[in-house]
């Protein structure tokens, strides 16, 4: 299950990468022409999400590397460190660029031209970012199996798919946002709408780069793993013949890796080897039946 979440997550960048990238050129060229700051803010946030793609890719990619000296839990993290990076930029470069654009477009008006242009490419760029997230929303469906979406959502630890999806919401209400102000404009002849436009796309990139950046947060500060895999935990040690109880069960997650260490209390009268025997077995149990548990720490003990 970890290398198909794994690689449901790259599929998922892919698409966004590619949609982003396609539709930040079309939008430049669009922008120049038509002189929209509605089409410039959507430029500059499609080619923030372009390269947010990459950064989150680079996450995925580094996350993966194998333990060392200096790091013994391995670089899973480094997933949650792009990540927040990434909820920062779309904060920053999307998000308040668009409202300092539309300010200054609201403060200097300038007559707009060729506006069905900007229609025509907002348009398709609408079909490319539905194509895109629709993407993101396949894999994160065979990834949540039969969990309720909002469950996941709430207690997923995989960064990098629900920094994919909060780009592209962001990037088709934006789209969305871009098309209603556009059409105004050229519909009225002021060019007063595609300024409030572009205030608008900048205030919903804020809102969702604040949602985003709030989730990393709790990942890098250190969170444990998702409650579906503690409670599989829970149950595959209570199974165990020689464990009479679970003291406590103490779970972190690193990226795609969980660590787990646990305090047990053994039936009484085992001798040390048996004991041994039985905790390696507990191990080796977890390890195969618990997807992404990497490193397990059991403890035996006759009180907490």
């Amino acid at each position: 299950m970890a290398s198909t979440s794994h690689s449901g997550t790259t599929r998922a960048i892919l698409y966004a990468f590619l949609a982003n990238g396609g539709i930040a050129i079309a939008k430049s060229i669009v922008a120049w022409i038509t002189g929209s700051g509605s089409m410039l803010a959507e430029a500059i946030h499609s080619y923030a999400d372009t390269g947010n793609q990459v950064l989150l890719f680079l996450g995925l990619k580094q996350s993966g590397r194998p333990p060392d000296k200096e790091h013994p839990l391995g670089y899973g993290k480094l997933s949650y460190f792009w990540s927040f990076i990434v909820a920062l930029m779309l904060f920053s470069l999307g998000g308040l660029f668009s409202i300092y654009e539309g300010m200054h477009k609201l403060q200097h008006p300038e007559p707009l031209s060729q506006l069905w242009l900007a229609v025509l490419v907002l348009s398709f760029a609408i079909v490319l970012e539905t194509f895109s997230l629709l993407g993101c929303l396949r894999e994160i469906n065979i990834i949540r199996a039969k969990r309720p979406f909002r469950e996941w959502l709430e207690h997923t630890r995989n960064s990098e798919l629900v920094v994919v999806l909060g780009e592209d919401i962001a990037a088709l209400l934006g789209l969305i946002l871009a098309l209603v102000f556009v059409s105004l404009a050229g519909i009225t002849g002021n060019p007063v709408y595609d300024a409030i436009g572009s205030m608008c796309i900048g205030v919903v990139l804020v809102i969702i780069s604040v949602f985003l950046t709030l989730r990393v947060r709790s990942l890098l500060v250190g969170r444990s793993a998702d409650p579906v895999i503690q409670e599989s935990i829970n149950e595959i040690i209570s199974q165990q013949d020689d464990v009479l109880s679970v003291f406590n069960a103490i779970t972190m997650q690193f990226g795609p890796d969980t660590v787990l260490a646990a305090k047990i209390k053994l039936k009484p009268g085992i001798d040390i080897d048996s004991a041994v025997a039985d905790i390696n077995e507990l191990e080796r149990e977890l390890k195969k039946r618990v997807p992404g548990l990497k490193w397990c720490f059991i403890e035996p003990d006759v009180t907490d």
